[in-house]
Formats: C-alpha cells, sequence, structure tokens
C-alpha cells in the first residue's frame, strides 16, 4: 500500500514545481530596451529614505518610466545592486525598460545636486560642496556646530566619510553632514581605528590614515605607513608636504618652497615633531588599512622621482641622489 502512495506524490510535488516555475517566470508588461536614450522624455523622481523595492517600482510607474511595477519588482530581486538604490532625486528617461530604469537609478550622472566628497577632502572642501548643494552658509555652520561626533573627537576633520551623497527632499545641513559622521561610523576599519592600538589612539591612526591618503598613490599606501611609525620611533620630524599643503590649502603642487616650510602651524611637521594635532581630510578605507597594517620594512625616506615612481630607503645619501633626479624630472615638465 505504502508503494502505490509513493508514486502520485511524487508526481504531485514535480506538478507544483512546474507550476510555480511557470508562473515565476511568466511575462509581465514591460518596455522594450530603448535604443536612444537621448530622443525620450524624462522625469525628476523623489525616492524616499527607507524605501523598498516595491515602493521604489510603485513610484517609477506611476511616473510613466518603467510599463509595471512588477517588471522592475522583478528585475530588483534578480540584480543585488539595486540594493544601492540612494534615496533622493533621480532623473530617469520615460517609457524604458526595467533593466534600465535600474541601470539610471544607479548612475550617478543622473542625480541632481549629488554631494561627492573625494578621498582625502578637507572639511572646507565639504562646505564648499554643501553650498553648492544649496544648503547656505548659516545653515552649514550650525550643522557642523551640533554633529554627534566620535568619543575623542571634537573636529570632524576626517570623520566626513568620502562617498556620494543624495539627500531626500527636507534634509536639513545638520542631517546630511551628520550623514557623512555616521556613515565613517559604520565601517568596519573605521571602528578599528578608533579603537586605537598598542602604539596609538584612534585619533592619531585617524591621522596618519589622513597623512597617507594625501602623500602617495594607493599602491604605496602601506610603506608610507611605515616611514611614519619609524619616522616617529626615532624622533625624526614626519617633514610630509602634505600637511603644510593643509595648512595652505592648496592642491596639485608637486613643488613645496623652504618658505613654506617655515610657516608657524602646529600642522607643519618640518618645523613640529610628532603628529599634527589632528587629521587632514577625511581617509578612504585603503588608507585606513594602511594605518592599521603597515608593510615591514626600515624605510626613512621617500619620495615621487616620477609620476608612478615613489622610491623608498634607509639611507639619506640615496634618498639625496634621488631627489636630484625628482628635480631634474620637474624641470623637464615630467609633473606636468
Amino acid at each position: 500500500m505504502r508503494k502505490k502512495l509513493l508514486l502520485p506524490v511524487a508526481l504531485l510535488i514535480l506538478l507544483l514545481s512546474f507550476l510555480f516555475l511557470r508562473s515565476n517566470n511568466s511575462s509581465v508588461p514591460d518596455f522594450p530596451v530603448a535604443q536612444n536614450i537621448e530622443q525620450l522624455a524624462e522625469v525628476t523622481i523623489e525616492i524616499p529614505e527607507g524605501a523598498s523595492g516595491s515602493e521604489i517600482a510603485r513610484l517609477l510607474f506611476d511616473n510613466g518610466v518603467i510599463k509595471s511595477s512588477e517588471a522592475y519588482f522583478r528585475t530588483a530581486v534578480g540584480d543585488k545592486r539595486s540594493e544601492k538604490v540612494a534615496p533622493g532625486a533621480h532623473r530617469l528617461s520615460k517609457k524604458i525598460s526595467a533593466s534600465q530604469a535600474l541601470e539610471q537609478l544607479l548612475d550617478a550622472q543622473r542625480i541632481p545636486n549629488l554631494v561627492k566628497i573625494a578621498e582625502g577632502a578637507w572639511s572646507s572642501e565639504v562646505i564648499t560642496s554643501l553650498l553648492r548643494y544649496g544648503f547656505s552658509r548659516m545653515q552649514i555652520s550650525s550643522a557642523f556646530e551640533s554633529l554627534v561626533l566620535p568619543k575623542g573627537f571634537r573636529d570632524p576633520e576626517g570623520l566626513l566619510f568620502p562617498a556620494q551623497y543624495t539627500f531626500s527632499k527636507g534634509t536639513t545641513a545638520q542631517q546630511a553632514v551628520q550623514t557623512m559622521v555616521d556613515r565613517f561610523m559604520k565601517e568596519s576599519v573605521a571602528i578599528k581605528i578608533l579603537n586605537g592600538d598598542q602604539d596609538f589612539t584612534g585619533a592619531q591612526l585617524l591621522t596618519i590614515a589622513s597623512i597617507i591618503q594625501a602623500e602617495v598613490d594607493q599602491r604605496d599606501f602601506e610603506r608610507v605607513s611605515r616611514v611614519i611609525r619609524n619616522r616617529l620611533n626615532v624622533g625624526m620630524p614626519l617633514q610630509m608636504d602634505s600637511t603644510v599643503h593643509f595648512v595652505k590649502k592648496i592642491r596639485g603642487e608637486i613643488f613645496l618652497s623652504t618658505r613654506s616650510t617655515l610657516i608657524n602651524s602646529p600642522y607643519n611637521t618640518y618645523k613640529r615633531y610628532g603628529l599634527p594635532p589632528g587629521p587632514i581630510g577625511s581617509p578612504g578605507v585603503a588608507a585606513m588599512s594602511a594605518a592599521l597594517n603597515p608593510e615591514i620594512g626600515d624605510w626613512l625616506y621617500f619620495i615621487t622621482v616620477a609620476p608612478g615612481d615613489t622610491r623608498f630607503t634607509r639611507s639619506f645619501d640615496e634618498f639625496n641622489s634621488w631627489k636630484s633626479l625628482y628635480q631634474k624630472n620637474r624641470k623637464a615638465g615630467l609633473f606636468g
């Protein structure tokens, strides 16, 4: 009797599976992939903070972007990138396929008033971006004064996480800037930085990371991290050009004059020993990781002799020979 029951049950399961798959794969109304996007009408939609995939799908449908909300919802479920759709305003073409709608939602060029915080950005540059976004200087000043910062910090310099931000309608300046700090606090490597290590406090590690970010390309981050630690260990001044550039608020200059190294500032690591009193910008994840994990080496000096050619040594004589090469290459216009 049991053997006779096995076949019908197996067939029932197979039938149900077939019906499920057929239902799941059945077509839903969707516009064909548009070939000439630039010729289509456009609309700007506002995606609320925390909107679900189905809510976004409904917004797209109601605004004539897609042919059915189901088409976008199915596309979003099958593409993990949909989780990265940011709240705020998005400019989209009308009557496009669901897959194209997702691509446009992820396209930073289609986000009006996008606030971009570059790796290494100074807080003064963040303020400029916020002014460009539309906040007043008074609103931004008030926002910075009311920020909730990690324990031990009084200044947001270095804590405004470098990323692309878009804010939903009605977001205040205080909420916008706090979002940048909160974004920093969500990074696992940032949490490790703030916990400090056996040699440095969290604030000191973040300062080291900010110098690493400003000094070299990412491929040399770990070695510069070691140079900083080695110099501090033997009592040498750091003599980092980036700290003087921070004081002068200049970017893009390779040459640093002797006069600039004499500027009276606690951030001038040519004139002052030890680390500067705080970060000189907002480091990215790679620079923070390098601050925690320096490469093994005895280097005390480094210099970029040509674009893409940064050299490290413990020998002062070798450093001076490379410095002569750098000066020759700079005069020849290799640095642009």
